[in-house]
């Protein structure tokens, strides 16, 4: 048989918050991976380096951590009132699957950059602000992205500061309106904490919402943390792995978000886990030294079953609408009362996080969240892929 070359797909790649990713404007992959979920599905895991069984993505875009083994696929929107459509993928490092069950709210804030980039939003101003309107295709929900703009071009520099980013880039202003439609249950449960029990390993009180991206709260030293822990003290220790997912398997039932725990082999990105603890003091990642009063409370999460080493966009969402509601773990933890927005520790540092919601009876309805980000284009041409990959 005939060598077949590599073939080439035009890409971006491109850091949002906290987290990095390969991107794609829709009219850009082959067309048989536009029409065919499992094509579309197996050019992108080997452009990212998936799977692999080291678990080191060398052979591709990914950088072996959930944080940065991330698709992002944008086109022009479908749903009327929205600029553009954003699906995400989320790729299995040492596994053959990609889960599109959820959103990637850190890479949602470079969403808008690159959408102004490839000439899919109308009406860009010259100099101001542009709010890029996004369909969340995964989820199907919108949200709002503020981009700035200087002579017709995003500003990516600024003096924006993120925690667990290196260098400070221009502030992106994020709202997802509506995170939970009104139809839907923002407590799958019905209540605001649950005794939560988990086959072999305990029971736990646990806060489970549906808000940016279903997460179950747990209290840190319920189940054996200080709460200021870092990436190695979990990700080291594979039976407290193994015990979170337990946990989540467990609290994905309850939501109603798995039938069976098998479902938890292709349905790795949601729902998350987390622990929370009120404020005290502690060291980051990067050995900076942060203050009990500099902050509300601490979370730690994890995700695809590592510790993360800030905090997802989306999981920010859920803490920043759990903590404003009375009396969920999130709320207790920094302090209780009413709130309109919370500062959380995470391994990294801290970030601010805030919500808008109404009460009907005991009804909660989550009106918008919303956080900063910030969002650089890294690199910008081809991507090669092996000609035997679909």
């Amino acid at each position: 048989m005939a060598y077949k070359p590599q073939f080439k797909v035009k890409a971006t790649y491109m850091r949002g918050g906290t987290s990095k990713g390969t991107f794609f404007n829709i009219a850009d992959l082959p067309k048989e991976c536009q029409e065919d979920q499992n094509k579309k599905n197996k050019l992108l895991q080997r452009i990212v380096g998936s799977p692999d069984a080291y678990g080191k993505q060398i052979d591709g875009m990914g950088g072996a951590t959930s944080s940065t083994s991330k698709t992002v696929l944008v086109g022009k929107s479908e749903v009327p009132g929205h600029d553009v459509d954003y699906y995400f993928g989320q790729v299995a490092i040492d596994k053959d699957f990609m889960d599109w069950s959820g959103n990637c709210g850190n890479l949602s804030s470079a969403v808008g950059p690159f959408a102004i980039k490839e000439g899919l939003v109308d009406n860009v101003p010259e100099n101001g602000v542009c709010c890029v309107k996004i369909w969340q295709a995964n989820i199907k929900k919108t949200i709002l992205c503020y981009v700035t703009v200087e002579n017709g071009m995003v500003k990516e520099m600024g003096d924006y500061e993120i925690d667990g980013v290196a260098f400070p880039a221009e502030e992106i202003k994020l709202e997802f309106v509506a995170p939970v439609d009104p139809s839907e249950e923002l407590f799958p449960t019905g209540n605001l904490v649950d005794d939560l029990e988990v086959p072999g390993v305990g029971t736990f009180k646990a806060t489970m919402i549906t808000a940016g991206i279903p997460t179950i709260f747990l209290n840190a030293e319920e189940i054996g943390y200080k709460g200021t822990e870092l990436q190695g003290d979990i990700n080291s220790d594979k039976e407290a792995l193994a015990r979170f997912e337990t946990i989540r398997i467990a609290g994905a039932m309850k939501m109603g978000l798995m039938k069976d725990p098998k479902d938890a082999e292709t349905q790795q990105h949601t729902p998350k886990v987390a622990f929370v603890s009120p404020a005290q003091d502690f060291t980051t990642s990067s050995g900076k030294a942060v203050k009990a009063d500099e902050m509300d409370l601490h979370v730690r999460a994890l995700s695809m079953q590592q510790l993360h080493h800030a905090m997802m966009g989306t999981a920010s969402v859920a803490i920043g609408v759990a903590a404003c509601v009375p009396g969920t773990l999130v709320n207790l933890a920094s302090g209780g009362g009413e709130k309109d927005s919370v500062t959380f520790g995470h391994p990294s540092g801290a970030i601010k996080v805030g919500a808008t919601l109404s009460k009907n009876g005991d009804k909660y309805t989550v009106e918008k969240a919303s956080m900063s980000r910030s969002a650089r284009i890294i690199m910008e041409g081809n991507v090669f892929v092996p000609a035997d990959t679909y």
